[in-house]
């Protein structure tokens, strides 16, 4: 990096999970009314299952048709690319569906905050910070590359980066509204 450069750290997460592994026990939660916040968060997936089956037929159905056509042409290689299209996009939409597996939870008491990530992995980071010392940022107005940060003694946390503008915005609010009633 040269003299002139400065580097970009708002995309750094600086807070070291204190504790990780791989599928955690989830204690019962009995006496989820302690919890002045509980947010459950993960990506948006538009394409339901039967969505991506009928998607997968139409594009079988299209690329077996145009193969038949060009073997009955003599351009018979042309049908293995078509096979070879058709993996791509099934692979493309399994990666896609495995990365919709990511979870956040965000949990308020008058004495901590609990923030837990699931990933797609099966692997799971959590966090247990106090409302005290923590505050949460984001950029007002809330714009696509704006990020939702909970910062606690100089570290930091990322946390919904995957909402949308809108949804990272009132996210933001309500954790700032629940950590303000912690305070009191």
């Amino acid at each position: 990096m040269s003299t002139g450069e400065t580097r970009d750290t708002r995309n750094l997460e600086t807070l070291a999970p204190d504790a990780r592994g791989r599928a955690l026990s989830t204690p019962n939660d009995a006496a989820s009314e302690k919890y002045l916040f509980d947010a459950v968060l993960y990506p948006n997936r538009s394409l339901p299952p039967t969505g991506f089956y009928v998607v997968m037929g139409v594009i079988m159905g299209v690329a077996f048709f145009f193969s038949i056509t060009f073997s009955a042409l003599g351009a018979w290689p042309v049908v293995g690319f078509y096979g070879l299209d058709i993996l791509a996009v099934y692979i493309a939409f399994r990666l896609s569906y495995r990365q919709g597996r990511l979870r956040e939870r965000v949990r308020v008491t008058r004495d901590e905050l609990l923030v837990s990530r699931n990933l797609p992995s099966g692997h799971e980071m959590r966090w247990r910070l106090k409302p005290f010392w923590t505050r949460v940022e984001c950029e007002k107005p809330v714009r696509h590359d704006s990020q939702v940060r909970i910062v606690s003694k100089g570290k930091s946390l990322i946390l919904g980066a995957f909402l949308s503008p809108e949804e990272r915005g009132r996210f933001a609010d309500a954790l700032k509204d629940a950590l303000g009633k912690a305070r009191i």
